[in-house]
């Protein structure tokens, strides 16, 4: 990500701190710049520090830290592993940086109930590994699996690739124990796939970014691992041909398990990255996988391959078995790192389009990119329109002409996304990144019910304070 950029914090009296150790222990409560500096920050560019880093190791942990935080006003910021890409886990106004990352139990994985039960701070690909060694299945699955925690997928309502078939991380969550600012405990939800005992009180807190509370336990919906699976990589002459390939896929029928996209200046990055031979000439890429049962997945694969090489494509291979599968995908979780081998900082827009708008927004962000000199690299979810639009800008961090560039290059994407029907962030949330296009994105009512909602669980507005939600 470049260089980090400090922001200033306040300055905040700490004759609490010692009172907080009392609370806690000494070995839980630390101020060492150093530990401070590491948990100031996402992989966002900008970090601050906070007054004290709590290690929490239980929801006792957490529920004392929060009551004794309302009590005395302390602002409060939560971290999973931090591995966000908006800003969202910087503790802006500094206080407390409360860790969850050592909650880091599978309590349960329990397939005659269909659930696993888990703590905030496990880390996702474990919980899918528990699973699957069960023969049972936890679809969501961002990039970062091997290094997200759940609970930083619950708060962000996380998706990845597969959400064209599975759905995103609010799908899969049945039951939630939060603690709530004050240090009150709230238990919504349980283990029962139908729910309709009161209001979502989950969907309030999958997707809240840490505003409204602290995820201590979820209970979590698994599905049985498909049999098998199998896929297919194509490359196209240029993306406009791919994305056509994509609706022209999802309007023969097929239902995949992944449709990715993948534009040319991406590609490039990946060929310099990883070497030339690892992927073949084009100017766009495409990836699609599909699941179920073993004697019916290589007959679809066929039937696919035939029709996406009549749909102009320069080159298709096949993926017919497990392993094979897994080198896509390895593959297809490199293009970021490959991005940011160019030395170049990546401004990681997770936007979203109606399907039907994939190649007007792909010839947006030419025009964009024309209009600026800021080359735009394009990747992502084609199936569900969750295209990651990557401004690469040079010396963002410390260059001001070059920073206030492209800060107005994202004021014009993200107007054209609002204008066109789509979202300013699918998966990566508001954070800070996104925090002054929030109010331009929903409606004065939409916003007025988001800051009721938060004065009525955080009246003090001690959690995550100076994000989207004032």
């Amino acid at each position: 990500m470049g260089t980090v950029r400090e922001i200033e914090t306040p300055e905040v009296g700490l004759g609490w701190v010692d009172e907080l150790k009392d609370l806690l222990g000494d070995s839980q409560v630390v101020t060492h710049a150093s530990v401070r500096e590491e948990f100031g920050g996402d992989r966002w560019h900008a970090a601050a520090l906070p007054d004290v880093v709590v290690h929490a190791e239980s929801r006792d942990d957490v529920s004392a830290t929060l009551r004794f935080a309302h009590e005395n006003e302390i602002p409060v910021t939560t971290r999973g592993a931090g591995v966000g890409y908006v800003g969202g886990c910087v503790p802006v106004k500094g206080g407390i940086l409360l860790s969850v990352r050592k909650m880091d139990r599978i309590l349960e994985v329990n397939p005659g109930d269909g659930v696993a039960v888990v703590e905030p701070g496990v880390i996702l690909n474990d919980l899918q590994e528990a699973a699957r060694e069960l023969g049972w299945y936890y679809p969501p699955d961002p990039a970062s699996l091997k290094e997200c925690s759940v609970g930083g997928t619950i708060a962000t309502n996380a998706g990845g690739p597969r959400c064209v078939k599975y759905g995103v991380t609010r799908h899969y969550i049945l039951g939630l124990e939060v603690v709530l600012p004050n240090g009150e405990i709230l238990e919504t939800g349980g283990r029962c796939h139908k729910n309709k005992t009161g209001l979502d009180l989950i969907g309030m807190f999958v997707g809240s970014e840490g505003l409204l509370g602290v995820v201590t336990k979820a209970t979590l919906r698994l599905i049985p691992h498909p049999e098998a699976r199998a896929m297919l990589t194509a490359t196209f002459p240029d993306f406009e041909v791919a994305a056509t390939a994509v609706q022209s896929i999802l309007n023969s029928g097929w239902q995949p398990s992944g449709l990715e996209i993948t534009d040319g200046f991406t590609l490039q990055a990946a060929r310099d990255y990883l070497g030339p031979e690892m992927l073949p000439d084009g100017e766009a890429h495409l990836i699609v996988e599909l699941d179920g049962r073993k004697e019916t997945v290589l007959q679809d694969l066929a039937q696919l391959k035939k029709q996406v090489e009549n749909l102009d494509a320069v080159s298709v291979q096949e993926a017919r078995d497990k392993e094979a599968c897994e080198a896509i995908w390895t593959l297809r979780r490199e293009f970021s790192y490959s991005l940011r081998a160019t030395g170049l900082i990546k401004l990681n827009e997770d936007i979203v389009v109606p399907r039907s708008k994939l190649v007007d927004l792909v010839k947006f962000a030419r025009k964009l990119q024309e209009d600026t000199g800021i080359p735009i690299a394009c990747f992502g979810h084609a199936g569900d329109g969750n295209i990651h639009t990557n401004l690469m800008v040079k010396d963002y961090d410390t260059d001001a002409e070059a920073r206030a560039k492209a800060d107005e290059a994202l004021d014009v994407l993200f107007h054209w996304i609002i204008e066109n029907d789509g979202q300013i962030t699918g998966e990566h949330g508001v954070g800070l990144a996104k925090k002054r296009w929030f109010s331009d994105a929903v409606s004065p009512v939409s916003a007025e019910v988001h800051r009721q909602l938060k004065s009525t669980l955080d009246p003090k507005g001690i959690l995550n304070p100076g994000k989207f939600i004032e």
